[in-house]
Order: C-alpha cells, then sequence, then structure tokens
C-alpha cells in the first residue's frame, strides 16, 4: 500500500471523528490505571458494544499524546503486514514521535501481532480493541504471552443503562418507593431495547437487524469461508430463539442436515468468537463428562435477540435467564448449569470448588413453579455444600429457610443486578 494512502487514511479518519455523549462504563475504573502498567491492552467484545468509545475516553484522558488507526476501514483494502512500516513512518512524518497507539480491528490485518511486539519491546504502550476472540487470542497466545493483558466489552449493563438514561442511584435509592418504581418501569425498557449504545441513541427500527447481519456475513461467514452459509444461519436462528435451552451437537446436526457434529461445534465456536452466543456445561468434577453433556446457550443482548425472534420475546423468564448469565459473565465468573434429579439454572466455580448457585424465573407466586425452582436450587446447594443461594426473578421478593438450614434470597432482577458484586450502587 502506498504511503500516501496510509497517510490520507491517518487524516480522514482524524477529521472525521465525531464527539459523542460518553456514558461511563464500569470498566471505567479498571481502566484509568492501563497506563501506568507495562502490557499491551486488549478490548474485545461484539461490534458497536463501544469499545472505540472507551478508548476514545482513555485516549483523552491518556498524559500522553497518541496515534490512533481504525483498521475496520474499507479504504485499508490491500493494507498486509509489509505496510506497518509505513504505518509507522507515516505517523512520525505526520505528527510528531509518540510513544501510545490505539488501533481498532488491528486483527483484520495478517501479522499484526508482530508489530505491536515490535512497539511493545520498544516501549511503546499499546491499546487494541477487537470483535473476534479466536483471531486476537490465536496470535497474542503466540507471538505476546506475558506481554498482554485482555478485558471484555458488552453492551450495556443494567447500571449502565442508567447512567445512559441519567438516572442515578445510591445506598438509599431501594428504600424509595417512587424509585424502585422508575428503576422496574427502567428495567422492563433495558430487557425489550438490550444495551448497545447506538441503538438506544436512535431506536432505529432496522439498526439491530442490520447489525445482526453484518455480524454473521462480516466476522463469520466471510472471516471463516463458509461456501454454504444456509444450515448455519438457520441454526443461528434456531439457537436464539431457544435460548437457555439444553443444545447437543448431535441433535443440531440432525435438525439442519448438517454432515457432522464436528461441524455443528464448529460453527457455533465461530458464534461464540464473534460474541454473538456464549455456551454453558453441565457442571462435573470431569472434564471430559462437562464435554460430553448438552450445552445450554445465551446470547449477547436481549434488544438484538427480541429484533429478530418473537419466540424470544415472548418468554420474559428466559429474557431475565439471559440478562442474569451476561451479568455473571461480566464479573468473569467460570459458569456452569446444575442437572441431577432438578436442575439450577448457573452455578459458579472458583478455586476448585463452587461457590454460588443461582436461579431465575419470571416468578415463585405459583406453588408448582415455587416448589420446582426451589428444588433445583436446594439441590445444588446440597450437592456443592452451599448455605445460601439466589432466586432471582421479575419482582418477588423474601427471605426462604429450607429445612432450618439452607437460606434463599428471592430478588427482583433490577435489584439483583445493582446489588450484585456492589455493581452500580455508589
Amino acid at each position: 500500500m502506498e504511503k500516501d494512502k496510509i497517510k490520507w487514511v491517518i487524516m480522514a479518519q482524524r477529521e472525521s471523528h465525531k464527539e459523542i455523549d460518553y456514558v461511563e462504563r464500569d470498566i471505567q475504573q479498571m481502566a484509568t490505571s492501563w497506563s501506568d502498567d507495562p502490557f499491551v491492552r486488549i478490548v474485545a467484545g461484539v461490534r458497536r458494544c463501544g469499545k472505540s468509545t472507551l478508548m476514545d475516553h482513555i485516549r483523552k484522558n491518556s498524559p500522553e499524546n497518541n496515534y490512533a488507526l481504525n483498521f475496520d476501514d474499507n479504504r485499508l483494502t490491500g493494507f498486509n503486514s509489509d505496510d506497518f512500516e509505513k504505518l509507522f513512518e507515516s505517523f512520525h512524518e505526520l505528527f510528531d514521535a509518540e510513544k501510545t497507539w490505539f488501533f481498532d480491528e488491528i486483527q483484520n490485518i495478517n501479522g499484526w501481532e508482530k508489530f505491536v511486539r515490535r512497539l511493545h519491546n520498544d516501549g511503546h504502550k499499546v491499546y487494541i480493541t477487537g470483535s473476534n476472540s479466536r483471531m486476537l487470542s490465536t496470535e497474542l497466545g503466540t507471538h505476546l504471552t506475558g506481554r498482554y493483558i485482555q478485558s471484555e466489552l458488552f453492551p450495556f449493563s443494567f447500571s449502565e443503562f442508567l447512567r445512559f438514561k441519567k438516572i442515578a442511584i445510591d445506598k438509599n435509592t431501594f428504600y424509595s418507593p417512587e424509585k424502585t418504581t422508575l428503576l422496574k418501569k427502567t428495567f422492563r425498557e433495558f430487557v425489550a431495547d438490550g444495551g448497545f449504545p447506538d441503538y438506544l441513541q436512535t431506536h432505529n427500527a432496522n439498526y439491530l437487524k442490520t447489525l445482526y447481519e453484518n455480524i454473521i456475513y462480516r466476522d463469520v461467514i466471510a472471516r471463516f469461508n463458509i461456501r454454504n452459509a444456509q444450515p448455519l444461519i438457520e441454526m443461528l436462528y434456531f439457537l436464539i430463539s431457544n435460548i437457555s435451552k439444553e443444545s447437543t451437537y448431535n441433535a443440531l446436526k440432525n435438525t439442519f442436515g448438517i454432515s457432522n457434529a464436528n461441524t455443528v461445534k464448529e460453527y457455533i465456536s465461530y458464534f461464540e468468537n464473534s460474541y454473538l452466543l456464549f455456551t454453558v456445561n453441565k457442571f462435573d468434577y470431569s472434564i471430559k463428562k462437562q464435554l460430553a453433556n448438552a450445552k445450554k446457550i445465551y446470547t449477547i443482548d436481549s434488544g438484538l435477540a427480541n429484533s429478530i425472534s418473537f419466540k424470544f420475546s415472548d418468554n420474559f423468564g428466559r429474557q431475565l435467564e439471559n440478562i442474569v448469565f451476561l451479568q455473571l459473565r461480566r464479573q468473569g465468573n467460570d459458569i456452569y448449569y446444575h442437572k441431577n434429579k432438578h436442575e439450577c439454572d448457573f452455578v459458579i466455580y472458583e478455586k476448585g470448588k463452587v461457590v454460588e448457585a443461582i436461579q431465575v424465573c419470571q416468578s415463585i407466586v405459583s406453588e408448582a413453579t415455587r416448589n420446582r425452582e426451589v428444588n433445583g436450587l436446594v439441590e445444588a446447594m446440597q450437592d456443592y455444600k452451599l448455605q445460601r443461594g439466589s432466586i432471582v426473578t421479575q419482582d418477588d421478593e423474601e427471605e426462604l429457610v429450607i429445612q432450618n438450614e439452607y437460606h434463599i434470597s428471592v430478588l427482583p432482577a433490577w435489584k439483583w443486578l445493582l446489588e450484585y458484586k456492589n455493581e452500580g450502587v455508589a
């Protein structure tokens, strides 16, 4: 690629940059310290979840002047690994010499990791965003072992959604009837709309569908060179329409006429790499059994799922379960589901043992539902020797003691989301 064209793209991106209202992210406090550490900093996540905006905020608050380039730009078509030296020279010829670099979607360029390693070895600070976890982790693990730290960014959490809505909360909020009524109303909006920032700004009916198609075609079909894409597309729609239900590779193979179960497994890994879907294994101390058992599937955003699947949008309980999963994932938990005679939606594994059990349902008002949810949770608590567990619901709130031994907190989802590990409460 000609150096003059590289310079033109650098300047064009600078001139087209728009200032937008910044919503503080939950990761913000941690991110403020990144400039002081010696690592390459990676922020990975689904397209349009706010990675570039977060990086812009870090850039503005950086004590150093810096360089920045977004590689997800069709004007850089043809840029390859041999052009990184021209890129280095271009920045130095256009601006003063700087030691801090910001790159969006750099994994689009083969061989990028060698350039980043060189910058790091020469004492430069490098920040990277990317929307494909496999392409980042493979190259980083090979060439930058011990030199980088990767964080994940998701669409807005509920606490971020409240900040977007300019709704302030503190420790006294839960005691105010007026504030709790507002929180319940806002939570229902959060479930319906999800957390993609651009969609929340515009509520353009086509935005989420277009985003979904872009991820499928650009981050899955094109990136992994899928020739017959129809079974893959149909399977993805089916999985998003059946969030939280168990699936096996063999059953999916038969349903969609895919040649073998390994192909299904590979397709699902593509969805995970692009952050569209996540799989959760049944807990077992045997890794071999974990891999063999059915998986439960969750998706990146309830608003995105609602926009493409009436089946998902009609089931509030499964939407709640997906939102609880995402909050657990944001916190970096190792998540499984429990199933024996009964079932518990989530168990959290930490340092060699299960430390938490969580059940999710819309309501436990009916006796049949209450018995089912409590029995599943208590079974998990007994199996993993836990004294406390949680049931997350739409509106129910109470404390239960079962068999004079097992303490269960029943909480509405909006409250659980804000209280879980002190998330969002000042």
